[in-house]
């Protein structure tokens, strides 16, 4: 029987924990610190921050490109030319990933490519998602594990806010004029995933460990989600003291073991220090 093997990019935010126990394939994403190109999640978050700091200049995201994914892919082969590999792929719309994962497979039949419309640690719960589904049902056809993962795609939400403005303003995510109006307003904007998109929805007003909160409080009074699979992340930066009141609120919702996942570099390279987050599986 051929071995399903999941692949998917670093973007996607999966611990060496997760890897060790599904087997998934990791595809490196890049940061461009001025003239060095580091992969995504060799490195600590924290040195973006600390580049920003003191260059005043964003460190450049970029997508995996083709001989990212044939250096995984030959690799897998080589191991078992049969393997059916399950590649679940950072939003489409966001990177040119996508795009140079068909180009890496263009002469191969045995790689089925998944869009699952999620960035971040939200890709991560897709992931795991499928990955659990793989391991409990190993007769499973690509078939019949894309028709799984659509339904969890389906499903899956997520929404942050960004830590620091200044980073969005930096990277070309909102106008200098959006930007000193916010500054001036104290707007936080909330960006949800949509189709893939990362669009902003609302802007609130406060300081981020007022606005956290309230935003968390309300959201969950309005949305359900599975409860085993219900998230919070956060890039290094949040306050503990916003951290504890958060994980109270969702205590008081019902959601008692809530994992706190950390963003990696690609995410946090735009939402910047202190970004807060919440996903999952919509009831």
């Amino acid at each position: 029987m051929a071995k399903t093997i999941i692949v998917t990019e670093t973007g996607c935010d999966i611990t060496a924990e997760d890897v060790a126990e599904y087997g998934i394939r990791m595809v490196p994403m890049h940061v461009t610190f001025d003239k060095e190109s580091l992969d995504d999640g060799s490195f600590p978050v924290e040195k973006i921050f600390e580049s920003f700091k003191k260059t005043g200049i964003l460190p450049k995201t970029s997508a995996a490109n083709p001989q990212d994914y044939r250096n995984v892919f030959e690799n897998i082969w080589q191991e078992n030319k049969d393997a059916e590999i399950i590649h679940l792929g950072y939003s489409a719309v966001t990177t040119a990933s996508f795009n140079n994962r068909h180009i890496a497979t263009e002469d191969r039949y045995n790689v089925t490519h998944i869009d699952t419309k999620q960035v971040s640690v939200a890709g991560r719960a897709i992931v795991l998602k499928v990955a659990r589904y793989v391991a409990d049902n190993p007769d499973a056809t690509p078939a019949d594990i894309k028709k799984y993962a659509e339904s969890c795609i389906e499903k899956c939400r997520f929404s942050f806010f960004p830590g620091d403005m200044e980073y969005l303003k930096a990277g070309g995510r909102v106008s200098n004029g959006s930007y000193l109006i916010a500054s001036v307003l104290g707007l936080k904007p909330l960006i949800e995933i949509k189709n893939g998109h990362l669009l902003c929805t609302k802007k609130h007003r406060g300081k981020n460990e007022n606005v956290f909160p309230a935003f968390l409080d309300r959201h969950l009074s309005q949305h359900r989600y599975e409860p085993d699979s219900f998230f919070m992340c956060q890039s290094p930066g949040l306050e503990p003291e916003c951290r504890n009141k958060l994980t109270q609120i969702a205590h008081r919702h019902g959601y008692y073991n809530v994992p706190w996942l950390n963003t990696g570099c690609v995410i946090s390279t735009h939402a910047g220090p202190g970004a807060f987050g919440v996903g999952g599986f919509e009831i």
